[in-house]
């Protein structure tokens, strides 16, 4: 699974520490979904969706190895 989640952060000129405030996660929780190293569990993805304003598919995408 890949994610916009790094240029959707910079669109709206927040911090990684700030989403994570935000969502109720640390901030090192947000650097490994950016990194594709954790997937988001559905209430995480959605909490973060929530935020940018956006459906869960348009931030976090399904790559051919899924």
């Amino acid at each position: 699974m890949k994610n916009s989640l790094r240029v959707d952060r910079a669109i709206i000129n927040i911090t990684q520490a700030e989403l994570a405030e935000l969502i109720g996660v640390s901030r090192q929780t947000i650097n490994t979904i950016e990194s594709n190293k954790y997937v988001p569990s559905t209430v995480l993805a959605l909490k973060i969706a929530r935020v940018f304003k956006k459906p869960v598919e348009e931030i976090f995408m399904l790559d051919d190895n899924d």
